[in-house]
């Protein structure tokens, strides 16, 4: 049965009102029958009820199997990357790290301003606090997401309440975050702030997954494939691979070589997969992803100290192979001070 389902235009139990047929009521489960009054809805369960259903299980899936297109960065306009995001409190704006690293290179030294609003960005603490408390007032759903990730995390001066976190995770899936959707199933899955309960983990990932989620698209892909249920998990995975997310075109690719999804299905996947990464793709973020690695590397080796050392002594980076000169260049060693990239 498809969406276009005519409604009946008279009671489904009853038969009489198509003469006045605003008083109807639609059925909100199926939305394919109408009835006069509550009793009418009452006496004629019985017969409607498996038929309700079996509709309102389609309507479901209707809204769980759809593509969702993702966001775009608000600066470039380019397609969101799966990685490489950040939150900006000051406008409450979720920005590529490109744009991100752009403007860092042009400020040459001194602190960036945010890339958006153009204003200082507002260091951890009380602030940060103030400014998300503040977006929240106008129903702002990043806000709502953000305060619920200080307090999973316990960060900015708040102590660590995943319950809290839960809470605000509810309110910013029900005004439509995908992300918020995830963590809360997360919660119920490891049971973070509340009882464990796979059920209603799954039931938050599907939320996510229509609102574009690709973690929660994956996460309910597995828990139907481990339920037997292997044609819903392979959609899934087909619909979080063409949007590009890389372990769901592995599971594709498995599918495939199991004899599961078609050749060309497997096929258009994955030209769909290289076409969003395509369109993911630009200067700028490649420069981030290099300016950003190459400070992990740094931390991880525990060079950056002896670096910016060397680099306030004039002494040149000749010797200090491990991290680009890129970096210090580009950025200058006041950059890397002020935005806490030293060990101290």
């Amino acid at each position: 049965m498809s969406s276009s389902t005519p409604i009946d235009i008279s009671c489904a139990n009853c038969g009489k009102g198509e003469e006045n047929i605003n008083k109807l009521k639609t059925c909100t489960a199926c939305l394919s029958v109408k009835y006069c009054s509550r009793d009418c809805q009452i006496v004629h369960r019985p017969q409607h009820k498996k038929a309700c259903k079996k509709r309102a299980a389609e309507l479901y899936d209707e809204k769980l199997f759809k593509e969702v297109e993702g966001e775009d960065c608000p600066i470039c306009m380019l397609p969101m990357p799966l990685e490489g995001v950040s939150y900006k409190s000051c406008c409450s704006k979720r920005i590529c790290e490109g744009c991100i690293c752009a403007m860092a290179l042009r400020a040459k030294g001194s602190m960036p301003l945010c890339p958006f609003c153009r204003k200082q960005s507002v260091p951890p603490g009380e602030e940060q606090i103030r400014l998300v408390e503040k977006h929240m007032k106008s129903g702002d759903v990043l806000a709502y997401k953000n305060l619920a990730l200080y307090y999973a995390n316990g960060e900015h001066g708040l102590s660590q309440d995943y319950q809290k976190a839960n809470e605000l995770w509810q309110k910013a899936g029900e005004l439509g975050c995908a992300e918020a959707y995830f963590n809360l199933g997360q919660s119920y899955h490891e049971g973070k702030g509340v009882e464990s309960d796979i059920k209603k983990a799954k039931y938050y990932w599907e939320l996510a997954a229509m609102l574009g989620s690709l973690q929660a698209r994956f996460n309910v892909g597995a828990f139907e494939g481990n339920s037997g249920n292997h044609h819903r998990a392979f959609r899934h995975y087909i619909i979080a691979a063409r949007a590009g997310d890389k372990d769901s075109l592995d599971m594709v690719k498995q599918g495939y070589m199991n004899g599961i999804v078609k050749k060309d299905e497997y096929a258009n996947t994955l030209r769909a997969y290289q076409h969003i990464h395509n369109e993911m793709k630009s200067v700028e973020r490649d420069r981030a992803r290099q300016v950003f690695a190459s400070r992990e590397k740094a931390l991880k080796l525990g060079l950056l100290d002896e670096i910016l050392a060397k680099a306030k002594a004039g002494k040149g980076l000749e010797n200090s192979k491990e991290f680009d000169e890129f970096i210090l260049e580009e950025f200058g060693p006041n950059w890397l001070n002020k935005w806490g990239l030293n060990k101290g």
